[in-house]
């Protein structure tokens, strides 16, 4: 008990402490903030990895339509509703029954 006593008077000991308790919960760089930044990281790298692959099917889709014309009409012909001359374009909305 008496060495116990002896260590909470020891001001080395009581500057330690102080220093471990500070840095853990009131410093900026605590542990929840680091915590928090490395979710945010990994919620970032999930989104980096995302949009690279968007990225790269995008670019696929682009080499395909540039090299094909028969791709590029189709392409045409469904997003942007292009026809020719003599044809007629008939769009089919379905509705959603809830």
């Amino acid at each position: 008990m008496q060495r116990l006593i002896d260590l909470f008077k020891n001001k080395f000991f009581l500057v330690t402490v102080a220093f471990v308790v500070w840095m853990v919960f009131f410093d900026k760089n605590d542990l929840l903030s680091q915590y928090q930044y490395h979710q945010e990281v990994s919620k970032l790298k999930t989104e980096r990895d995302f949009y690279k692959a968007q990225s790269e099917k995008v670019t696929k889709d682009l080499d395909e339509l540039n090299s094909d014309p028969a791709k590029l009409e189709k392409f045409a012909r469904e997003k942007y509703l292009m026809h020719k001359d003599n044809e007629d374009v008939f769009v089919i909305v379905k509705d959603k029954k809830d």
